[in-house]
């Protein structure tokens, strides 16, 4: 039978190591995410109010649909230069064993807002379903950013 001593239970070793937390403060892309990240939000919180008004009252039909593309052209903005910081930070452009996850979701988060962009540059969705899936796509987004500013 052998003795096992008290159990030590070591602090996780947190979402940086000091030099990845020294190339983060260092790099321009932390400041361009943090200029992106609260801009993506506004936009994405006007845009919804405009579908949910388009959606309720048939008005302004034109302006939701178009707001969805800035959100989704933000989106993209933001997953390019997230990426660039990723490597500069970590090492990788994705999926870094700190943001995986978050990653990962950011993957649903595109994939749903890509598909509204095709479906609306193909015509292929009637308005009111268009409209539902933007408002899919901000709900992913609003747990995937949920996500990041949890860390």
């Amino acid at each position: 039978m052998s003795q096992s001593g008290p159990q030590v239970l070591t602090p996780p070793a947190g979402l940086y190591t000091p030099e990845q937390r020294a190339r983060r403060d260092a790099t321009a892309w932390t400041w361009v995410q943090g200029v992106l990240a609260p801009l993506q939000f506004l936009v994405c919180l006007i845009s919804a109010g405009l579908v949910v008004r388009c959606l309720l009252t048939g008005e302004g039909e034109s302006l939701a649909l178009w707001s969805v593309m800035a959100k989704t052209a933000l989106l993209y903005l933001i997953m390019v230069t997230g990426c660039i910081w990723e490597k500069v930070v970590f090492g990788q452009y994705l999926f870094a064993p700190a943001f995986f996850w978050e990653d990962v979701f950011s993957m649903l988060v595109l994939a749903l807002h890509t598909l509204y962009l095709v479906a609306w540059l193909q015509n292929s969705l009637e308005v009111r379903a268009l409209l539902f899936l933007a408002l899919a796509a901000y709900a992913a987004y609003a747990i995937n950013a949920t996500q990041f500013l949890l860390k």
